[in-house]
Parts: structure tokens; C-alpha cells; sequence
């Protein structure tokens, strides 16, 4: 199924959109993460971590999710670490009950437009710390 030209992606149960925002791109997961589709769907989650945007991973329509499914998250940090890009984790109550323990390990937020906020307060931050260096002269 296309919707204005972003596709969704079929995983074997689960569904796969992303959706370029103006602060970040919002890469969308529903359905179940589990051992049958978590290496496809990393694959194609993998795909939208680009040096030139912040990420937010919106798994609020997450219904099941298994152990495996830590491997998406794994990858996706690593993926953003890698390449200096922010990005944030909305977790549905299936993630978080996998989350358990390492739930600290990744930026949550609680929903989509919480989680464009923070860019934007960041991105005002960052601009903020500029402010000086750019009103000297040389």
C-alpha cells in the first residue's frame, strides 16, 4: 500500500512506513516484532538512519513484541550512533515490558509530536550556543 508516496513496508506481521518531518524522519512499526521478521524489519528500519536528520522510531503500534525484537533497537542505536544522528524510542506497553531493564538505554518519548518537541528545543539549544560565536566579528 502506497500513502503519498511512502510506502509500507509488509514484515511477515508486521508494517513498516516512514514519514520525513521537518525536525526528523518518523520511521513507524506496528504490529508484532518477533524471531520471524525482526532481521526484516531492522533491514528496512536501518535504512531511513541518514546523516542529515534526527530519527524518531515510533513503535506505539507495537501489539507483541519478543526478545528478538531488542536486536531492531540495538541495531538502530548503534546505526544512529554511528552516523551523530539523535534519535528517539516510542515504545508500546509490549516494547517496554521487553525493555525491562534496559529501559534507560534509549531516549523514550511518549509519542510523536513529544519527541519533535525535544528536536525542536534541542535544535533551539544548539542554536542558542552558536548565538555568541556568530555576532563577533573578525
Amino acid at each position: 500500500m502506497n500513502r503519498y508516496g511512502n510506502p509500507v513496508f509488509d514484515c511477515n506481521g508486521a508494517r513498516l512506513r516512514a514519514q520525513s518531518r521537518r525536525l526528523a524522519t518518523v520511521v513507524t512499526i506496528s504490529g508484532e516484532v518477533d524471531m520471524v521478521n525482526v532481521d526484516r524489519v531492522t533491514k528496512h528500519a536501518r535504512r531511513y538512519v541518514l546523516a542529515a536528520t534526527s530519527v524518531v522510531l515510533d513503535l506505539s503500534g507495537v501489539l507483541h513484541m519478543d526478545d528478538h525484537g531488542l536486536a531492531l533497537l540495538r541495531a538502530f542505536d548503534e546505526d544512529c550512533a554511528e552516523t551523530g544522528q539523535d534519535w528517539v524510542l516510542i515504545p508500546s506497553d509490549a516494547v517496554i515490558d521487553v525493555l525491562a531493564g534496559t529501559r534507560d538505554a534509549y531516549p523514550i518519548a511518549g509519542s510523536v509530536p513529544e519527541a519533535l518537541n525535544y528536536f525542536a528545543d534541542e535544535t533551539q539549544r544548539r542554536r542558542t550556543l552558536l548565538l555568541p560565536l556568530l555576532s563577533k566579528s573578525a
